[in-house]
């Protein structure tokens, strides 16, 4: 196998609480201090992607809600297409990708506006293929699709929306288990290697989104072969929201893009038997018999 470098996404999601300064602090840290190479918002049009009663009903959990109904939760978390302008400029000038996730068709819309590098469709909506059916037709840059909660068969029929429509060569799929956080026996990795078997010749590469703890996953992750590493992000773990616990801080995605990259320097092979640094200690050690 032959190993590029790896790509890190530090997935802000909505944990910036809709305060547009929280999600510029954010990107200026990712790029500082974590120094990864994309930063991922999302964006949601809450009445089209929510029922009445999904938008009507409480948050399930009250303590990390951010109105009285569900609803009015999203609506307080959500950017508009000028703002989400706003942040992929400070992102540009940073020198990191921005990106956002969209979880209906009025959403792609608007992103596909802002002409990102890569959009991004959750595991809850890779079977709005309505979607995808128009971003593939409408937006040209890369697509990336996570599977969690997603059946093999409709893993397939996503491949196969993007190859009858020639652009799975844009398309990425993402090795995936939704849960926040999710427990290491349920992080199942080897299904990026069966991901790898299937679709390495049919898309352009594979990713993985993880929701659990701690990093070292993500390394065995990027040695069986996921190219693009996608993990939530958070200035604080104890922040109210859902996604914060699943998360990790600046320090953790630091350590996470330093350890990547540390990892793809050291798999290779040795371009000579007796490397040269090892000439030195073969000279002064080697048994001489």
């Amino acid at each position: 196998m032959k190993y590029i470098k790896p790509l890190v996404i530090a997935e802000v999601g909505c944990n910036h609480m809709g305060d547009m300064e929280i999600a510029k602090e954010y990107i200026k840290i990712a790029s500082i201090f974590c120094k990864v190479d994309v930063v991922k918002f999302q964006k949601r049009n809450n009445k089209e992607y929510l029922t009445d009663q999904q938008y009507n009903a409480p948050h399930i959990n009250p303590h990390h809600s951010y109105g009285h109904t569900y609803g009015q939760h999203r609506e307080a978390l959500e950017f508009n297409v000028n703002q989400h302008k706003e942040l992929k400029k400070t992102c540009e000038e940073l020198g990191l990708i921005y990106s956002t996730s969209v979880w209906d068709l009025t959403s792609a819309k608007e992103i596909a506006e802002l002409e990102p590098d890569l959009i991004k469709i959750p595991s809850a909506c890779n079977n709005n293929y309505k979607m995808l059916a128009w971003l593939a037709e409408n937006y040209n840059g890369e697509i990336h699709v996570s599977t969690g909660m997603t059946r093999s068969d409709e893993i397939e029929e996503i491949v196969q929306l993007f190859e009858h429509k020639k652009r799975n060569n844009d398309l990425i799929i993402y090795s995936c288990t939704s849960g926040y956080p999710v427990p290491f026996k349920d992080v199942c990795l080897l299904e990026i290697v069966k991901l790898r078997e299937k679709y390495n010749t049919r898309v352009k590469t594979i990713g993985f989104s993880g929701h659990h703890n701690g990093i070292a996953v993500d390394i065995a992750a990027y040695t069986l072969g996921a190219t693009h590493i996608e993990r939530h992000f958070t200035l604080n773990r104890t922040w109210k929201g859902t996604d914060h616990a699943a998360s990790l801080e600046p320090d953790g995605i630091r350590r996470l893009k330093r350890d990547l990259d540390s990892t793809y320097d050291v798999l290779s092979y040795k371009e000579t038997q007796i490397l040269e640094i090892e000439q030195v200690q073969r000279d002064k050690l080697k048994y001489k018999g």
